[in-house]
């Protein structure tokens, strides 16, 4: 399992969700994404890291995936464009994100 987060997406997620350092977020595949009712990451706090799940610490935050979303995530490279306010998801295993196939 491979997962990159870059210090300025995890950044926003703490300032966005509130987190503190030592705080733990779960990234998940969901359907239903904005307006295209393909994939997307969905975001949870969570209270503890399960010990079958892939984790990963960026800023004081651990980032973890349950086995069961890696088929999603894994190789998944996700950035923060702070002037566009935009967070931006890249996968080159599955190509199209939102549309996998």
């Amino acid at each position: 399992m491979n997962l990159t987060i870059t210090t300025e997406a995890a950044s926003h997620y703490k300032e966005e969700m509130e987190l503190a350092e030592g705080d733990i977020l779960r990234l998940f595949c969901r359907v239903g994404g904005v307006g295209s009712g393909g994939f997307s990451i969905g975001v949870t706090v969570e209270q503890e890291v399960p010990a079958d799940a892939y984790s990963v610490q960026v800023e004081g935050i651990t980032f973890v995936v349950h086995e069961s979303d890696a088929w999603y995530l894994d190789g998944m490279v996700i950035d923060y464009n702070q002037d566009l306010d935009y967070l931006h998801f890249e996968n080159k295993k599955i190509g199209d994100v939102i549309n996998p196939r």
